[in-house]
């Protein structure tokens, strides 16, 4: 029997919106507390994913640095290191691309510093590894996983966990670019 796709847009509507209810405010309001720790002690802030989430790490780039700085609201140095592709490439061919990540924060890395850790699964071995070299460096890390969450989710500082069956990565996707938003958004608010 073929897909019916006004009954699938309104079971996943349906479960976005329940997705939505469950966000606890409280863990956003701890991200943005880590957000200006770090900003306040003169960190940076590196944000990193796969796929999917390596394109809402560019956003988040996009959103809470430029969009906020060129607004005069708040200066987060904060930059994602899946957006060098020519790094990248070159770290993957040469030594993996379990390394991509770990590489580029190696030596860079400060306790002050923050990572922002999204994937769906948590289980990512270059996310894996970035995450164990910030606990190395005592850097705070937050992360944005979901299905079970894995690696990530028991091994982060803060965590913003969508809790759905696995392989649902456009639910998981949708709401961590709506945990970017909301950010972005509550600092415009703040800024007026």
């Amino acid at each position: 029997m073929p897909l019916n796709i006004k009954q699938f847009t309104r079971e996943y509507i349906s479960t976005l919106k329940h997705l939505l209810d469950n966000i606890q405010s409280s863990t956003i309001q701890s991200i943005i507390e880590v957000l200006e720790d770090t900003r306040s002690s003169g960190g940076r802030v590196y944000v990193l994913g796969n796929g999917g989430s390596a394109a809402t790490a560019s956003h988040m780039v996009n959103d809470l640095g430029a969009g906020l700085r060129r607004r005069d609201i708040i200066n987060f140095d904060i930059v994602s290191l899946a957006d060098n592709t020519p790094v990248c490439s070159a770290i993957s061919n040469d030594v993996g691309y379990e390394n991509i990540f770990y590489l580029q924060l190696k030596g860079l890395l400060k306790p002050n510093d923050l990572l922002i850790a999204i994937s769906c699964s948590g289980n990512s071995p270059n996310i894996v590894k970035a995450i164990k070299y910030a606990r190395k460096m005592d850097a705070k890390v937050i992360g944005c996983s979901g299905f079970d969450g894995g690696y990530l989710k028991e091994n982060c500082d803060v965590n913003f966990h969508i809790d759905v069956s696995k392989g649902e990565y456009g639910l998981v996707e949708d709401m961590h670019m709506i945990l970017d938003h909301i950010i972005y958004s509550y600092y415009i608010q703040k800024g007026k």
